[in-house]
């Protein structure tokens, strides 16, 4: 058994699908996909500035590390500049204080060789009259140009 197709019926069933599927695009489809799409966008702009800003970052790392390698080096300069214009006026006061010392040393040196000198010829000038008034004790007379006993009592 064989049944016929009725026309009618599959040209209505196939125009009431094309309006249908007409209508769905329209209302379902279409801006369900527009809305994909521009998910997709917006997730493409977002990673795009996501990038760009993690390469700016990266570059204000490397600016700021080159900077602060920069500031690193410079204060050690200034550092190294300091510590050898402290040690240059540490050696200038030691210098000083050396030269202070070696002039006081000289100072002290000279009055001790005076203090000395005078105290040989004290003591020369005491011997002489010493052995003078020896000499006049044992001879019991006067020496010519020796000092006389009464004046060194």
């Amino acid at each position: 058994m064989h049944i016929p197709p009725d026309w009618g019926t599959f040209f209505l069933l196939i125009i009431s699908f094309l309006v249908f599927w007409f209508l769905f695009n329209r209302l379902f489809i279409q801006p369900f996909l527009a809305t994909l799409a521009e998910r997709q966008r917006r997730i493409d702009e977002l990673e795009h500035t996501a990038q760009r800003l993690a390469g700016q970052a990266a570059d204000a790392a490397k600016k700021r590390d080159s900077e602060l390698a920069a500031l690193r080096h410079e204060a050690a300069i200034r550092r190294d500049a300091e510590r050898r214009k402290a040690e240059a006026e540490a050696a200038k006061v030691i210098e000083e204080a050396r030269a202070k010392a070696h002039e006081s040393l000289e100072g002290v040196l000279a009055g001790i060789a005076k203090e000395l000198r005078d105290a040989e010829q004290e003591l020369e000038s005491m011997g002489h009259n010493l052995a003078a008034q020896l000499a006049e004790r044992v001879l019991g007379r006067k020496i010519d140009g020796a000092p006389s006993l009464e004046h060194t009592n």
